[in-house]
């Protein structure tokens, strides 16, 4: 098994779409499927063959709907906290696993395509990787975190900052990948955004 092989993608989709009346982003509909398939091709796609899914919000009708052959489905029972308690959850999944690296992406932003994941998993080089996708030189997602670096990700995982905190602290040690060429970062978040889904 080669090094990139080892990269699999973890994508965090228990969000309860507060701002969107409560429907869970992992079930907007996105291209005539729940947007969590869409954004499991788009990893898929980008070169992760293993892909881990964090479900949270109505993730028994995540699983009823959308279809997750293949996937690790990991049940975030906090996930009213926010994404902190999503990214713990998905790295304690691959704990036991052979993965060298994670690459996070989130179900909430479809403009970001395969080919931005296969140039944040392309900078892969060691466990000890930390690399994010840049949009005209301003760090954004997806993001890739070598496994020798979880642990302590997961120590500093909290609310909804995810591994923001942990990233200003390890400023220096980023591999910055430009992918505003490619991707778009925007989030779906509010009613207004909803009109990005086709």
């Amino acid at each position: 098994m080669n090094d990139e092989s080892q990269v699999v993608g973890l994508l965090l989709a228990a969000g309860g779409g507060r701002r969107l009346g409560g429907r869970p982003k992992a079930l907007l509909t996105h291209r005539g499927r729940p947007l969590v398939e869409y954004a499991v091709r788009v990893l898929r796609e980008g070169g992760c063959t293993a892909v881990h899914v964090v479900l949270g919000a109505s993730a028994d009708e995540v699983r009823a709907r959308a279809r997750l052959e293949g996937c690790v489905l990991v049940d975030n029972p906090d996930w009213a906290e926010g994404m902190g308690s999503s990214l713990r959850a998905g790295l304690a999944s691959l704990a036991d696993t052979d993965a060298k690296a994670a690459l996070v992406s989130l179900v909430d932003q479809p403009g970001i395509g395969p080919a931005a994941v296969a140039r944040v998993r392309a900078a892969y080089d060691s466990p000890a990787s930390l690399v994010t996708a840049a949009y005209g030189g301003k760090r954004g997602h997806p993001v890739l975190f070598g496994a020798d670096r979880w642990p302590d990700i997961a120590a500093s995982a909290e609310g909804d900052r995810g591994a923001r905190a942990y990233l200003k602290a390890h400023e220096s040690a980023i591999t910055l990948v430009e992918c505003g060429d490619v991707a778009e970062p925007y989030d779906i978040d509010t009613e207004a955004d909803l009109k990005r889904l086709d």
